[in-house]
């Protein structure tokens, strides 16, 4: 029965750190994009902000359960620390990444994932832009596998 306890206690740890990487990752991209990504998202029903929205928490989310699963064995405390380094990293990674994309871009990145073309449909930098994301943490989720 211990062992039982001990194992729900470390997935509501790892559930509250996954969450936490989540946050820094939306507000790490919010930084990013202009005005309020969660207007922009909720309120304003922006797809492209959405896209890139979910590609930068499905990545987060890829990274938290891959350095998870991958160092579990190495015991608690460290599976956590490593948890936490590496999504850190993958967030910065993520930022790093769409600030060099927006470097090379015509204009502001951030404007143009929220820009609707005359046919009512995004705009291909946030699909670009939610590929940088995924690619990046792929890089992140490679570096600990």
């Amino acid at each position: 029965m211990d062992g039982l306890v001990m194992a729900v206690g470390a997935a509501a740890v790892y559930t509250a750190v996954g969450l936490g990487l989540l946050l820094a990752g939306f507000y790490a991209l919010d930084l990013i994009v202009p005005g309020k990504l969660a207007t922009r998202v909720f309120r304003d029903a922006e797809p492209g902000a959405a896209l890139v929205t979910a590609a930068g928490a499905l990545g987060v989310g890829l990274i938290t359960f891959t350095t998870i699963w991958r160092n579990a064995d190495a015991g608690f405390g460290p599976a956590l620390l490593w948890t936490v380094v590496f999504g850190l990293v993958g967030i910065v990674m993520q930022a790093v990444a769409l600030v060099v994309l927006d470097l090379l871009t015509p204009g502001r990145l951030g404007d143009l994932v929220c820009t609707h073309l005359p046919s009512g449909a995004m705009h291909p930098a946030a699909w670009v832009t939610s590929a940088f994301q995924l690619a990046m943490a792929g890089v992140v989720v490679a570096s600990v596998a």
